[in-house]
């Protein structure tokens, strides 16, 4: 059965928030958006791709850094306006170089706790930032 990727429902600027899973542990791994079009070349290519709201232009996790993201399934919720897209991880999710980018874990005490080690420096892989 043919689906038309139209009748999600994208924000005013035409995105739709997808929240990336680890298919095999469950880790939340990032959010990010997703247009039409980079959703289609997701479901085409087996890879994540995702719209760039900052560079306004579309992204293909792991690109620049190698750690690419291996589409297991993708889903929609009941509202069709969140993606859900379950992947295999090769590296690190985050551009900060950890596995997760919700490695940042809010204390009651009003601390921050960093959750992991670091898979790679992102200065290195990026290039510093001035």
């Amino acid at each position: 059965m043919a689906f038309d990727l139209n009748s999600l429902k994208y924000n005013e600027a035409g995105l739709i928030p997808a929240i990336v899973q680890d298919a095999a542990s469950g880790t939340v791994l990032m959010m990010a958006y997703m247009n039409r079009e980079s959703l289609a070349k997701t479901l085409e290519t087996g890879e994540t791709w995702f719209w760039s709201r900052s560079r306004k232009t579309f992204w293909h996790k792991g690109e620049t850094s190698g750690n690419v993201q291996k589409v297991k399934e993708v889903f929609y919720d009941c509202d069709r306006d969140t993606l859900l897209v379950k992947v295999e991880q090769d590296g690190a999710a985050c551009h900060e170089g950890y596995y997760s980018c919700f490695h940042y874990r809010l204390e009651q005490d009003g601390g921050v706790t960093v959750i992991g080690e670091r898979y790679f420096d992102p200065d290195q892989v990026y290039g510093k930032k001035s």
